[in-house]
């Protein structure tokens, strides 16, 4: 993650970690670590069985002179080349610029964007194939247990090799981060961890005691200082993109290009409180206007409706919707509640693949 961009993210985490209870989120899932579990980490083994399959990017765009605009970590995931990180670590080489991969061993090399997906803050990159090329172990996101040892390897302010350690702080995590053009990416069902997360450490790898992958390091919080500032680096609140969605976003980026993700076709705004009365409901998703012959539209949404609930869920937020496009399939159904000219009404949406 790149310093200007992390300094964006303090204050986003901040007001998520301040407002009602602090994440947008499901809370963690029942049950504490396995006894087979050791209490802590091998790190030194951990460090050494690991680190070779983890790089240092930096980014330049066109022009930039070859000064890096963004840097960041990633982890090579196929031996012939394909290396793993996040979306806006290489944002800044996407348009004709350059990316350079420093290796665990020293060497450099060249790499391509072989897909990005600013949705989920995942891409993938591409270096030619070289002997000695260490592909990270995937483990599972079903494995992961809160209170389990995790380490974090990456290049934290380009300290390339960095290992710090910690424990799985909670689950289910659903974070709004910024991401690149000032947009927001939604880390969905993320790792929260105690491990220092640093700016520098964005795309690196978040792995178990069996140094498995379980996480791709995203975002860590810190405390607001003067005019909006940070005070200081890692509070030991970071989170994590889930391992198993990552690997879905990257197997489709390598094979496709691109990640693809459903789609509902309609376009909401929250409904403020002061606004609820009149409109004769206690809140809910104001629908702005839906997209002809989108699934919305087909399911009978119309421009004006006023969604109460989503997939039984009282909707509250645009949120809920980025979400479920994220974690549901094309052909997926959800179901949907809400008012039209005062009365109560249920429609059954199909998700679409976005176009």
């Amino acid at each position: 993650m790149s310093d200007a961009r992390f300094r964006r993210w303090p204050a986003a985490l901040a007001g998520a970690l301040a407002a009602a209870g602090g994440l947008i989120g499901c809370g963690s899932p029942a049950g504490g670590v396995p006894p087979a579990k050791e209490a802590a980490c091998p790190v030194t083994r951990v460090a050494s069985e690991v680190l070779p399959s983890v790089v240092t990017i930096a980014a330049s765009g066109p022009g930039s002179g070859g000064v890096g605009a963004g840097t960041g970590s990633g982890e090579v995931i196929r031996s012939d080349g394909y290396i793993l990180t996040n979306d806006h670590v290489i944002a800044a080489a996407a348009h004709d610029g350059t990316v350079g991969i420093l290796f665990a061993d020293g060497t450099t090399a060249s790499a391509t964007i072989t897909g990005r997906d600013a949705l989920t803050d995942l891409a993938v990159l591409k270096v030619r194939p070289r002997r000695g090329l260490r592909p990270v172990e995937f483990g599972s996101s079903e494995s992961v247990r809160v209170g389990e040892p995790v380490v974090a390897l990456g290049a934290p302010l380009g300290l390339s090799g960095t290992v710090t350690s910690g424990i799985v702080s909670a689950l289910d995590r659903t974070v709004q981060v910024p991401s690149e053009a000032d947009r927001s990416a939604l880390l969905v069902s993320g790792v929260q961890t105690d491990a220092a997360i640093n700016p520098g450490n964005s795309g690196g790898a978040l792995v178990n005691c069996e140094n498995q992958l379980v996480g791709i390091p995203t975002a860590g919080a810190t405390v607001p200082g003067p005019a909006g500032g940070s005070a200081g680096g890692s509070i030991g609140v970071g989170f994590a993109i889930p391992v198993d969605l990552a690997r879905t976003i990257s197997d489709e980026i390598i094979s496709g290009g691109r990640a693809t993700h459903a789609y509902f076709g309609l376009r909401t705004v929250p409904i403020p409180p002061s606004a609820a009365a009149a409109a004769g409901t206690d809140g809910g998703l104001y629908v702005a206007g839906v997209v002809s012959g989108g699934p919305a539209e087909q399911a009978g949404l119309r421009q004006s409706d006023i969604i109460t609930r989503l997939d039984g869920t009282a909707a509250t937020s645009n949120v809920q919707l980025q979400k479920l496009t994220l974690t549901r399939q094309a052909g997926d159904r959800v179901r949907v509640d809400y008012l039209r000219d005062g009365r109560s009404r249920t429609a059954t949406i199909t998700l679409a693949s976005q176009p």
